[in-house]
């Protein structure tokens, strides 16, 4: 029980800073180039939904 509840909290820290990074970048790239924004959002957004996905997944297997 006590190594499920760890193993899905490391999933969910791992999941949130993935997540973080992901947008802080992302920021950095748009203050850089904004003209590129619509692309760069969009890559966004599928590799948050890709990370969350494999939270998700590493979460249930993990149960």
């Amino acid at each position: 029980m006590i190594p499920s509840i760890v193993g899905a909290g490391l999933i969910v820290i791992g999941g949130g800073l993935g997540l973080g990074k992901i947008g802080s970048s992302a920021m950095e790239a748009i203050a850089r180039q904004p003209e590129a924004a619509s692309k760069i959002q969009t890559a966004m957004i599928i590799i948050g939904a890709l990370l969350e996905g494999l939270a998700f997944g590493a979460l249930i297997l993990g149960k």
